[in-house]
């Protein structure tokens, strides 16, 4: 019995010390991200023709940036090209109806071309055609023009009076400024849709 007794005595102290271990030792906890956390960690690399990814300004083929931007008055900063690519300069050439001995130099200076809905437009000033303004389509008469019908009662009114962007002829009557009728049309980005001339990319 006494040999019980200090066993247990032996033992107790050391079950006592091992349990005051198991108390104090700290137990570290992995936390499990939500199913939105980890959604919102995953990125996923979008597609290399998609819009995004010509941020940078990487494309030199008119046509290509067409297609991409689908409409825009003026290219911006993601087309690396030339002010006016040859491609587009011999396109607007043919389409044009100009001679074939017209020097192509009236096709890249004074020209510009932009997008609409995909295809690529180009028009070029030639004879002072307003290539790089919107039509003007209003109907009231300027101060220009009236102070030349004061001057010129019965006449026509050129276009250096009425401005080349306007879509009507005007015409002098009793020294007042009318509309003669509409010479022009404007088309849905509000250009002067006779002027401006679809390019097709070559092969089509």
């Amino acid at each position: 019995m006494r040999k019980i007794h200090c066993f247990f005595t032996i033992l107790l102290p050391l079950l006592l010390v091992s349990l005051s271990a198991c108390l104090q030792a700290p137990q570290t906890v992995t936390p499990v991200p939500s199913a939105a956390a980890q959604s919102a960690t995953f990125t996923p690399n979008p597609p290399a023709n998609t819009l995004a990814s010509t941020q940078s300004g990487s494309f030199t083929d008119p046509f290509a940036y067409c297609a991409a931007v689908g409409t825009i008055d003026t290219p911006d900063s993601r087309f690396n090209g030339p002010h006016m690519p040859d491609v587009l300069a011999q396109g607007l050439k043919k389409a044009s109806g100009a001679a074939a001995d017209a020097p192509i130099e009236m096709f890249t200076t004074g020209a510009y071309w932009r997008c609409m809905d995909g295809k690529v437009y180009a028009c070029t000033v030639g004879a002072n055609l307003p290539c790089d303004s919107k039509a003007n389509t209003d109907k009231t008469p300027t101060q220009a023009e009236n102070d030349f019908c004061q001057a010129n009662p019965t006449a026509d009114i050129p276009a250096y009076v009425t401005g080349h962007e306007s879509i009507y002829a005007w015409t002098c009557k009793a020294g007042k400024p009318e509309i003669d009728q509409q010479v022009f049309h404007v088309d849905k980005q509000g250009f002067i849709s006779e002027i401006w001339y679809a390019i097709p990319a070559p092969g089509q």
